[in-house]
């Protein structure tokens, strides 16, 4: 198994695919990736010489920011928008959708579980 950027990659996927397993690789990404190193993307995980794997683990590491960094600088931008207090960030606060999305029905993932809230017996 290839262990590339702290991440184990599937061993029986085609490689084009098992880079997408790191956080901060999409497949446009890992495509250009593959194309820097002149592996070929057809190539299983299994089948990569620990050459290759070596080769593709410098070229992530010192071109894109992937994993913890990315978490990181991800989180910290969030913070610096709640810090600020514009809308983006008072939505952040609050646990509510950032991006325009109704919240009279649905938005549950943000919200959490249903609060029933109704008029109480006398």
């Amino acid at each position: 198994m290839a262990r590339i950027a702290g991440i184990d990659l599937p061993k029986n996927k085609k490689v084009e695919y098992a880079l997408m397993y790191i956080y901060g690789i999409g497949h446009t990404t890992s495509k250009k990736i593959l194309k820097d190193t002149g592996i070929d993307p057809e190539k299983r995980v299994y089948e990569l010489s620990e050459d290759e794997i070596s080769t593709l683990n410098k070229e992530i590491l010192n071109n894109y920011l992937v994993e913890g960094e990315l978490r990181k600088k991800v989180q910290l931008e969030i913070k610096e928008l709640m810090d600020l207090g514009c809308y983006r960030g008072l939505r952040h606060r609050r646990g509510l959708p950032v991006r325009g999305q109704k919240t009279k029905t649905n938005a549950r993932t943000r919200k959490g579980k249903k609060k029933t809230v109704g008029a109480k017996a006398k």
